[in-house]
């Protein structure tokens, strides 16, 4: 899903848009540190080179995508909002950056959209500039259906169809800024 949007981003304007896609899967982002305990002994922060990624200030937006259990983002999203938060100490340096979520679920109705707007209240807290999908659906973000019959959310037509609606939204909007980096 994420790759389709960056895609359709990248597709606006293919020599001013950058794009690169992070996987926060198998990446160690203890959501602890924000509430100050202490990294464990041995215990692994692969956050640090993610947030080095993010505040290259040629970064000038980014898109979130998360799988959906029981409604809400996974808790790996979930912790790397949170870390997030030495964004908004460093005096809101994601500040008027563009943003947009994209949420997967193992059913067409699964919990995409609150987990949506789950992300979207993170990153209006960083005060990005919090978009949707562009028409012709013009919905809070893409809600994209893991059907499970097939390997992977391609096959999820209506899906594929709001994260390429996300990613020119997204691009749109970094345009009008004058900036050119996704991530």
């Amino acid at each position: 899903g994420l790759g389709i949007c960056l895609e359709a981003a990248k597709a606006v304007a293919p020599d001013s848009i950058e794009t690169e896609l992070i996987e926060l899967a198998g990446l160690s982002i203890p959501g602890h540190l924000v509430a100050g305990i202490p990294l464990a002994p041995g215990e692994k922060d692969d956050f640090p080179a993610v947030a080095e990624k993010l505040a290259d200030p040629r970064v000038a937006g980014i898109i979130v995508g998360t799988p959906t259990y029981f409604g809400n983002m996974s808790s790996l999203c979930k912790a790397f909002l949170e870390r997030l938060m030495v964004f908004r100490k460093d005096g809101f340096a994601l500040s008027n950056k563009v943003a947009g979520a994209l949420a997967v679920g193992g059913a067409r109705n699964g919990g995409q959209e609150l987990t949506i707007t789950s992300i979207q209240t993170s990153l209006y807290c960083q005060e990005m500039i919090v978009v949707g999908e562009s028409r012709p659906t013009a919905h809070s973000g893409p809600g994209v259906w893991n059907n499970r019959e097939f390997e992977d959310v391609t096959h999820d037509e209506v899906g594929m169809a709001a994260a390429r609606n996300l990613g020119r939204r997204v691009a749109e909007q970094l345009l009008e800024s004058g900036a050119a980096a996704l991530i």
